[in-house]
């Protein structure tokens, strides 16, 4: 009888904690959905979704011949590609509130040392992303399109479609988005010891290729995209080490914590 009266406490000393922890990751979960919710609803007021698609439009509208729009093949694409465009801003808007729940989730299981690494490299890894994506919206999307209506022959009319288009977009703010963390790639590796700092070095001629094949594969088959993607990569790779020296120097463990 004192053996499960024993194991009864034991069970309860260890599920308590678990179900605080469920408790949290849920409260987390729902005012992250509620903070994108609200950043959706305000869209949806100002500038609205119609207004937000013509913006992503923009870049491609410009390089159009005159008189040239867009089109829907589909009856609800109308409808249907805006609203996808809104939740899309509305989660970006979102996303500093989003990651900041996961971090108020995770943060406490951590030495102080852990935290000097992990929230830089959140905040940074998020700002990255969006000056990938800003990057490839204001200034690629122009000289891609531009370049491509050049090779158009006269004879041909030019009217793409809305959801095609919106496809493409999100394909290229994925690609630069994330080609835009390779500092964070190389910082991560460097920082748990899977690479050293002296082999990234002796790998930079590798990478410059791994780059050139990169964006050949997941940009549009156009010479201008393919630069406007490997160029960076390069820059970048180079930031990477030079980061990862300040972030071994600054995250070491201290001798109490090891």
């Amino acid at each position: 009888m004192a053996t499960d009266q024993t194991q009864d406490d034991e069970l309860a000393g260890t599920e308590q904690p678990f179900v605080q922890h469920l408790v949290e990751l849920r409260n987390r979960l729902v005012k992250a959905i509620i903070a994108i919710g609200v950043c959706v609803m305000v869209l949806a007021v100002y500038p609205g979704p119609a207004a937000l698609y013509d913006i992503l439009a923009a870049p491609l509208v410009t390089s159009l011949p005159k008189g040239a729009t867009l089109i829907a093949t589909s009856v609800i694409s109308p409808f249907m590609v805006p609203l996808k465009i809104m939740v899309m801003a509305g989660f970006l808007l979102a996303l500093p509130v989003v990651l900041w729940q996961v971090w108020a989730f995770v943060a406490p299981g951590l030495y102080s040392h852990e935290k000097k690494l992990v929230l830089p490299l959140v905040v940074s890894s998020t700002l990255l992303f969006f000056v990938g994506v800003a990057f490839c919206y204001f200034f690629v999307f122009g000289q891609v399109f531009k370049f491509i209506q050049s090779f158009a022959p006269k004879s041909i009319t030019a009217a793409p479609d809305i959801e095609a288009y919106l496809d493409f977009v999100l394909s290229m703010f994925l690609a630069f988005g994330l080609a835009f963390e390779v500092p964070i790639v190389v910082i991560v590796l460097a920082r748990m010891g899977i690479v050293s700092i002296e082999k990234l070095k002796g790998f930079r001629s590798y990478f410059i290729v791994v780059a050139f094949v990169a964006a050949a594969i997941v940009t549009p088959p156009d010479v201008v995209s393919q630069l406007a993607l490997a160029i960076p990569m390069c820059l970048l790779y180079e930031l990477g080490i030079w980061a990862a020296q300040v972030f071994i120097k600054h995250t070491q463990a201290p001798e109490n914590d090891a």
